[in-house]
């Protein structure tokens, strides 16, 4: 013991500026008037942290002694820097190299800087000295079975947004909330916004020996180029190695405040109610102790309330296990076993991938559809892992043209339109492309309402692709990742032309959210473990309690047991599908004692809506013969419960509408979906006239 040497942890150098610094934090951290610089280096390197004065172009290095080292990590602590005018790198061996940690990177101001493409990258790390009052800001949590999920790309859902702050920037998304609000939003999903490198230059491309001429459609074929130099392209999603400490000053109207702008979006959709997640791209080489210290710096420093992470290989495990992100919501592809250890719960894993995309696809465009997956999509919840689903999103169709196209049309990629999925699962409907047809465009519209519909019905977490909800269209082409112009842009000229669609998915959201059998929070288990003669979920064909045996029958009912819920007096909600060729029979289950059901909405009308008492509505003619109106007459100033929006409430009224079906079956149109709701008989029932169809 006596021999035994005791490293000192802090040495000391007779230049009082410099000290060891701090090996735990990587990149630059600010303590008073310390500024630690902490990077990777062997102990035989040289090494120097250079700094230049942006002002007055002087040029400083620094030395880091080879004794500031632990294993290949050196650490220097620097008093007494200006900061705001500084930029600086690290010098190992004479070869600049930037700070892979830096929390602010300049160089980069603007977006696409044409200058800046001609000529060699100068791209340096900053400092993030600006300081951000957070208040009393506090993180939704909102549970999964309450979530509503919107994903947007910043610069493309606001450079035609019409707003009058700086376009495609933070400051503009903040303008929008309230209309994502108003929509019934309640997570944001935001595509790459660290920095990353969006100017790629132009290189040699091989392209393959023979290229077919898909255009002409022919089997002639051409000898192509062997190599051929390949045109420039903006990296416009961002789906590259990227600086993952740091804002993209490109995406905020003030680039030198960047991370005071995108702290205070985050501060304003909290202040609504409402979550944001990041999306994260790491390929296979980023070193997996720089990935977990990323994602705490983002929980950490913006309060962001998910990730959902992108790529190979990544440290899933020690990424779940994580404490420090133990409240954060985590999206992934899929999650191992082993990752998730028996011990705890995991309220907020989701996996996030294309399994509900492609079976709902085929459904709703007559494809080799199976209603077996179909409902099995439909009914899917983990018990502690959540789903994401969606129908449309950033790589594909979008959902407009999803039933506007039959191909791909990337031909503006410069890729010979050989880049992007060519199963698409799409329908044209006789045009390619748009359309005057009325009929046609009448098809699309119903799709729509059905995509929507289903989407918003399924148990998992919805999302929606931004812009869907206003028939936003890429030209049919399903691999925008370069397209930074209008065909990657979302068109707020059609929040006006659109509003009924808006007005529908809004109606749509609402009915979900206020009916959370739609949304249980743990998977149906097929059986009435209350004892109420009803089990949780149930299916039904052209007879009641019955699927029909062969999966190609198109139709299908979907009984959801509100006893079941988590509010208890919640009512039955019944779901009727139908994807045949024509009307079809489907059985209305026998509703609990003492209800009645009511059609809350149709998707097979034109101007579907839900039900409006004080408005009557029109006769449809696929109606059973059989089938019952009742209109209630005059009622005087009599206080009575009408379903207004699908909220019970007491009205005072002179003259009501509603609509019961009364008996066990009804004829569904083609393609339509219909929302059926049990409600409890009221008294003015008795005095309502009955009026059967001719």
């Amino acid at each position: 013991m006596k021999n035994m040497k005791i490293r000192d942890t802090k040495k000391r150098t007779e230049n009082k500026r410099i000290r060891e610094g701090d090996y735990a934090k990587p990149g630059v951290t600010i303590q008073g008037e310390w500024t630690t610089f902490t990077f990777d280096a062997e102990k035989e390197d040289s090494c120097f942290v250079v700094l230049k004065d942006i002002q007055t172009e002087k040029e400083e290095k620094i030395a880091v002694p080879a004794e500031y080292c632990m294993g290949s990590v050196r650490s220097i602590a620097v008093a007494d820097l200006h900061l705001e005018h500084l930029i600086y790198d690290f010098e190992i061996n004479g070869k600049k190299v930037m700070d892979p940690c830096a929390h602010a990177i300049m160089g980069r101001q603007v977006w696409n800087d044409s200058s800046r493409s001609r000529q060699q990258y100068e791209v340096h790390g900053a400092f993030d000295v600006q300081e951000f009052d957070w208040g009393e800001d506090v993180c939704p949590e909102i549970p999964r079975e309450q979530m509503i999920m919107y994903k947007l790309h910043v610069r493309g859902f606001t450079m035609d947004s019409g707003t009058r702050s700086v376009p495609g920037t933070f400051r503009a998304l903040m303008n929008r909330i309230p209309y994502l609000k108003k929509l019934g939003v309640t997570t944001v999903e935001l595509m790459p916004v660290y920095e990353f490198e969006e100017i790629e230059l132009p290189k040699q491309q091989k392209l393959p020996e023979y290229i077919r001429w898909k255009e002409k459609q022919t089997d002639q074929i051409r000898p192509a180029e062997k190599i051929k130099e390949a045109p420039s392209k903006v990296n416009y999603w961002g789906y590259e190695p990227g600086n993952y400490f740091a804002v993209k000053a490109s995406y905020a109207a003030d680039p030198l405040h960047a991370s005071w702008e995108f702290r205070m979006l985050i501060h304003r959709l909290h202040e609504n109610g409402m979550e944001c997640v990041m999306e994260m791209y790491f390929p296979e080489k980023v070193n997996h102790n720089l990935i977990l210290e990323a994602l705490r710096y983002w929980v950490r420093e913006y309060h962001v309330d998910g990730i959902h992470l992108l790529g190979e290989h990544l440290p899933i495990t020690a990424i779940v296990q994580d404490g420090m992100l133990s409240r954060t919501k985590i999206f992934y592809v899929d999650f191992e076993e082993k990752a998730c250890a028996a011990s705890r719960k995991y309220p907020n894993l989701y996996i996030y991938k294309e399994e509900y995309q492609y079976p709902i696809r085929q459904v709703l465009n007559h494809i080799n559809g199976n209603m077996r997956d179909f409902a099995d999509q439909q009914r899917k919840q983990g018990a502690f892992l959540g789903y994401i689903n969606y129908i449309a999103s950033n790589n594909g169709f979008t959902l407009a043209d999803l039933f506007m196209y039959n191909d791909k049309h990337n031909e503006e990629n410069g890729e010979q339109n050989l880049d992007g999925s060519s199963w698409n699962f799409s329908n044209n409907y006789g045009v390619e492309g748009p359309t005057r047809k009325r009929y046609i465009n009448a098809l699309r519209k119903l799709n729509w309402r059905n995509a929507v519909l289903m989407l918003m019905l399924a148990q998992g977490v919805p999302l929606l692709w931004s812009g869907d909800e206003m028939g936003n269209s890429q030209n049919g082409n399903n691999n925008a990742y370069c397209q930074d112009n209008p065909t990657g842009w979302v068109n707020w000229k059609n929040e006006k032309s659109h509003r009924r669609q808006i007005e529908f998915l809004q109606q749509v959201i609402a009915f979900r959210k206020e009916h959370t059998v739609l949304s249980n929070p743990m998977p149906f288990q097929f059986s009435d473990y209350k004892s109420l003669g009803y089990p949780d979920l149930s299916y039904h064909g052209t007879s009641a309690w019955m699927l029909e045996p062969t999966p190609d029958h198109l139709c299908l009912g979907m009984l959801y047991c509100g006893a079941y819920a988590q509010n208890e007096k919640e009512p039955d909600v019944y779901v009727a599908y139908n994807f045949l060729a024509a009307a079809t029979e489907l059985a209305l289950p026998k509703p609990r004692k003492g209800k009645e059901w009511v059609v809350c909405i149709d998707s097979g009308e034109e101007d579907a809506a839900f039900l409006d008492a004080p408005k009557a509505r029109k006769r449809r003619k696929n109606h059973s013969p059989a089938t019952d109106y009742l209109c209630a007459g005059e009622q005087g100033d009599e206080k009575t419960w009408v379903m207004h929006g699908n909220i019970f409430a007491q009205l005072h009224i002179t003259k009501i509408w509603c609509l019961s079906v009364a008996l066990r079956s009804d004829y569904i149109s083609r393609g339509c979906c219909m929302i059926f709701q049990n409600i409890l008989r009221r008294n003015f029932w008795s005095v309502a006239n009955i009026i059967r169809e001719p």
